[in-house]
């Protein structure tokens, strides 16, 4: 905001220390996410500020929404004049900016004339909204993959396979059968023609960064061609030029040409403003829905539908596509060889996992917090890297050092690493 328009806001009292605010927030909000790492207050680039005025390098970007890193000026002034122009007008009426980026993610999802989009706030509304296109078909079976994470709403919790999140809301929506990751055999003996979606993502960001093998994706379209099912990527996290393709699935090694029925998206699409989108690319999917079986509030508003507009045409302006791969490449060759506690580095573009010797991952976030680099021990021996498709070489190439100085402080670790 800036300093005129502070001025002329009513007034609030912001400041306060990360102990401060940490305490207040302790007070005030639900504990769903545990205590916050810090109390941020500032972004600029790939860079973030906490309370106590301390510098961070941002590889989480939000997990994976930040593309244009924070406070990006075209991104800030489209919104910021779409907001003064029309911020707002339900799902009664239609506005320029919602058709305007239907056609575009129509467009480089790969969709015909039958192609068509529905708007939501997220992933797992994409996911459920897919999840409600699924049961359109009258079939009673949808399989997913052992690791799968689609969201935690209902419909998306029941196709999410990890146990500690599911449990505690069982009965959950039937009809979700888990297969075994990157199994192609198991896959091809759980279909039948009462399947009414497999529903995949190309790359499981929350199970530690993991890619399906090569093949597998256009083995899964042949068996829902063959048995009359949907195929549904979930893209929420590897679309929008997270691994240096629009889409992950269109990367040859990992698609190898295949086209979904469904292609679920959000999180970097609105570059940091909440918008997720599920792209229907056959017309059977397309036209599963009708008017009043589904529905958003918030969905096509004009000012989330520009904030993506924007994203992607600074992607495809500045080059981003290209960028993620080339600093994602070089940054997974140099982590390999950094420290022994590395065991492995996968993924693609800018979507990274950290495979390390022993359970210390949170410890090494913590320790690399400190240090200023935020990552994300997705799982007790994996960090995910998620950074703004912006990042440079420069900005990044400390943190190879800031990992290698760990080892360590981490033998000592809770399931150290000596």
């Amino acid at each position: 905001m800036s300093e005129a328009l502070a001025a002329s806001a009513p007034s609030q009292d912001l400041g306060g220390s990360v102990a401060e605010w940490t305490d207040r927030y302790a007070r005030s909000v639900m504990n769903t996410f545990g205590a916050p790492r810090r109390v941020l207050v500032r972004g600029e680039g790939v860079h973030v500020w906490d309370a106590d005025g301390r510098r961070y390098t941002d590889l989480l970007g939000g997990i994976a929404v930040n593309v244009l890193g924070h406070a990006h000026p075209t991104l800030t002034a489209a919104v910021s004049a779409q907001l003064g122009t029309l911020g707002h007008v339900s799902n009664f009426f239609a506005s320029p900016p919602q058709v305007a980026l239907a056609e575009r993610l129509v467009a480089l999802a790969g969709g015909g004339p039958d192609a068509r989009v529905f708007f939501t706030n997220s992933g797992t509304e994409a996911n459920e909204a897919a999840f409600k296109i699924a049961r359109r078909t009258g079939r009673p079976r949808v399989l997913a993959l052992e690791g799968a994470f689609h969201g935690r709403t209902m419909g998306a919790l029941a196709m999410t396979h990890k146990a500690a999140i599911r449990e505690p809301f069982e009965p959950l929506p039937g009809g979700v059968e888990f297969v075994p990751f990157a199994d192609a055999d198991a896959l091809e003996a759980a279909m039948g023609d009462d399947v009414a979606a497999i529903v995949l993502e190309p790359i499981q960001g929350e199970a530690g960064v993991r890619p399906l093998p090569p093949g597998y994706l256009a083995h899964a379209r042949a068996l829902a061609d063959r048995h009359g099912a949907l195929l549904v990527l979930d893209e929420v996290q590897t679309g929008v030029g997270r691994t240096g393709s629009w889409f992950a699935h269109q990367l040859p090694h990992v698609g190898g040409g295949v086209v979904p029925d469904v292609v679920t998206l959000a999180k970097g699409l609105g570059g940091g403003i909440p918008v997720g989108a599920v792209v229907a690319l056959s017309a059977r999917a397309a036209a599963a829905l009708g008017p009043g079986q589904h529905g958003t509030t918030f969905g096509g508003n004009p000012v989330a539908a520009v904030a993506a507009l924007t994203t992607l045409g600074v992607i495809e302006r500045d080059g981003l596509l290209e960028r993620a791969r080339v600093v994602g490449e070089r940054l997974r060759a140099a982590l390999r060889d950094v420290t022994p506690l590395v065991v492995e580095v996968r993924g693609e573009g800018l979507l990274i996992g950290i495979e390390l010797t022993a359970p210390v991952a949170p410890a090494a976030a913590d320790l690399l917090l400190d240090a200023g680099w935020i990552v994300n021990p997705v799982r007790p021996t994996t960090l995910r890297i998620a950074p703004p498709l912006i990042l440079t070489w420069e900005q990044v190439s400390g943190f190879v050092d800031a990992l290698a100085a760990l080892a360590p402080a981490l033998t000592d670790a809770p399931g150290g690493a000596a």
